[in-house]
């Protein structure tokens, strides 16, 4: 009888300076393939940004050997279970940035904004504090999953940002927690936002992943989308877990999400089983990866 593998799937990011972005990724992508990982890494001046799948034993070996290094001795890896198939191969890339917001060189370091626990963030929620959750993320991913209290800016893309603070004006002088996936995008937006005086604004430390692993059905309601081919995530098993996604056409509750062609450039839409009979001329699954 063959012995059951087990997959685990991560996430990291680190902001430092890299002088030599190519040579950085060679190295990266030199010790992941050694371990038998598939998924993305992204390498820029700024950082390095990351989500990778493997055996368990694998991922393990792998986190072991990056702490090797004195630029990830600090990194919190966020983990969740794997099946194996998240993605087809494994892709290592420079790019001008690790996550696009398109406003030139900050100090994240020096200038991002103070941290909220998980921990902190639920005593919030606990007390019924007088506060609001700015979603980063992509309209879509708010649509499957959010935290009571959020405020959604509509974003189409992580870089319209920008673009959307005079609409966010109202929220200057309010106490905001700024929250998104893994972490990577407040650490950014919340530089911008603090320039932009917006006074009273913090970040959810380590992002949602983190939240919901350590609260499993508490104030963020749905799924957490991911950008690999789970398409959505619930990170701990859960059961009776709530389903806020809603088909497009129809309202119903579903969270299978999409790929509309129909428009250019392509969205991604969650649609349920029934009206995909009626748009699967204009619609194809979402398989990002």
């Amino acid at each position: 009888m063959l012995k059951e593998v087990n997959y685990t799937i991560i996430l990291f990011y680190k902001f430092t300076r890299i002088a030599n972005p190519d040579k950085f990724r060679d190295k990266q992508r030199a010790i992941a393939a050694d371990f038998g990982l598939t998924g993305r890494i992204l390498v820029a001046k700024e950082g390095i940004n990351a989500t990778l799948e493997g055996t368990t034993k694998n991922i393990k070996g792998y986190m072991k050997e990056l702490r090797k290094q004195k630029v990830f001795q600090d990194v919190v890896f966020k983990q969740s279970a794997g099946f194996g198939k998240a993605f087809t191969k494994l892709q290592v890339k420079t790019r001008p940035e690790v996550v696009t917001l398109g406003v030139g060189e900050l100090n994240i370091k020096k200038d991002t904004a103070p941290v909220v626990t998980a921990a902190k963030l639920e005593k919030m929620y606990q007390k019924d504090e007088d506060f609001v959750v700015l979603d980063l993320r992509n309209n879509y991913e708010v649509e499957a999953g959010y935290f009571e209290k959020t405020v959604n800016p509509n974003l189409k893309n992580f870089r319209d940002l920008p673009a959307k603070l005079k609409e966010l004006e109202h929220l200057k002088d309010k106490k905001v927690v700024a929250v998104c996936t893994g972490g990577i995008r407040c650490e950014k937006a919340t530089v911008l936002m603090k320039k932009e005086g917006f006074k009273n604004i913090f970040q959810l430390k380590d992002g949602i992943h983190t939240y919901m692993k350590k609260y499993p059905g508490k104030h963020f309601k749905g799924g957490l989308f991911v950008f690999d081919n789970r398409m959505l995530t619930s990170v701990e098993d859960t059961k009776n877990r709530e389903v806020v996604g809603k088909c497009f056409d129809c309202q119903v509750e579903c969270e299978i999400f999409y790929n509309d062609d129909s428009v250019r450039p392509s969205k991604k839409v969650i649609c349920c089983d029934v009206c995909i009979a009626r748009h699967k001329r204009k619609l194809r699954p979402a398989v990002p990866v």
